[in-house]
């Protein structure tokens, strides 16, 4: 699910990038922004970080003794993705495994959808493994997959999520291309 948050942050701003020109310093401190939050990645509250919509403030800045570098205070609007239990989403089939399939979702890498989670499809082992159901429907590379999601775990160290999802229920499973 996309979340659109408000958050404060600190952006520190070199001497050497300061100027006298207020258009200049507004720059430095957008940029220095956009390098902090995409190098954040996610967080577990608030999920990946996606986009910096709107700069709402920037603070009175404030120079740091050691250093003489000024930090800025600044109230910021962006996109954040997140997966919740219970969700519906689709992702894209990376790898097929004896035991279930990975997949990709936005964002997210880690998506596991183990074989006890596909009622009616079997693996189907050789060059290209597929999962294959009795009606003939395929799960393998590059297909779209609905899926429902049971649960996730936040990574600390890596900062990112993984995720279990299932197909258990309606409409779940590999989307027709047809209605794409």
């Amino acid at each position: 699910m996309f979340l659109k948050v408000q958050l404060p942050w600190n952006v520190i701003i070199p001497a050497e990038n300061l100027d006298a020109k207020g258009l200049m310093l507004q720059r430095s401190i957008i940029i220095r922004l956009l390098d902090d939050f995409s190098s954040k990645k996610a967080t577990k509250d608030l999920g990946y970080f996606l986009a910096v919509t709107t700069l709402e403030s920037i603070g009175e800045g404030k120079v740091r003794q050691h250093s003489g570098d000024v930090l800025f205070p600044v109230v910021f609007s962006c996109l954040t993705f997140k997966l919740f239990r219970g969700e519906v989403l689709e992702g894209v089939v990376h790898k097929i495994l004896k035991h279930g399939v990975i997949l990709r979702c936005g964002p997210i890498e880690n998506i596991y959808l183990s074989c006890q989670k596909m009622p009616d499809y079997r693996y189907m082992p050789g060059e290209n493994p597929v999962f294959m159901s009795e009606k003939q429907s395929k799960i393998e590379k590059e297909v779209v997959v609905r899926f429902m999601v049971i649960g996730t775990k936040w990574l600390e160290a890596e900062r990112e999520f993984q995720a279990l999802v299932s197909l258990e229920g309606d409409f779940l499973g590999p989307v027709s291309s047809s209605m794409m």
